[in-house]
């Protein structure tokens, strides 16, 4: 099953790529509201646009892994994404993250290691 990993790793990088790009569109975006406006800034923002295509590839990637390999081992490494997350909000936008949010970040790959066992 070690055969998932590197599948796992790039789906869920990709997975929390598109988010950290939606964080930052998100972030320079004028207030939200349901009005033309806003929506109009949405669909002509370049960094939404390339989150939507790691999301795109995250789920076509999602996808292969579903079809190749049982849903009790692939569906808990989509977890390995809060990992990519938490290193996101330390590198990308300088947040202070705890200790004890680290040791949840080793519990996480601990357990990963421990499915594709």
């Amino acid at each position: 099953m070690w055969k998932i990993l590197p599948l796992a790793i790039l789906q869920s990088a990709l997975l929390a790529g598109g988010q950290v790009m939606m964080k930052i569109a998100m972030m320079r975006l004028h207030a939200f509201s349901w009005s033309w406006r806003f929506i109009r800034s949405v669909l002509v923002d370049w960094q939404l646009a390339v989150g939507g295509l790691l999301f795109l590839l995250a789920s076509l990637l999602w996808m292969y892994m579903l079809k190749v390999f049982p849903l009790s081992i692939a569906y808990p490494l989509v977890s390995l994404s809060y990992v990519f997350g938490m290193v996101a909000a330390v590198v990308v936008f300088h947040e202070n993250v705890t200790p004890t949010r680290w040791a949840g970040v080793g519990l996480i790959m601990a357990g990963c290691c421990l499915i594709v066992k």
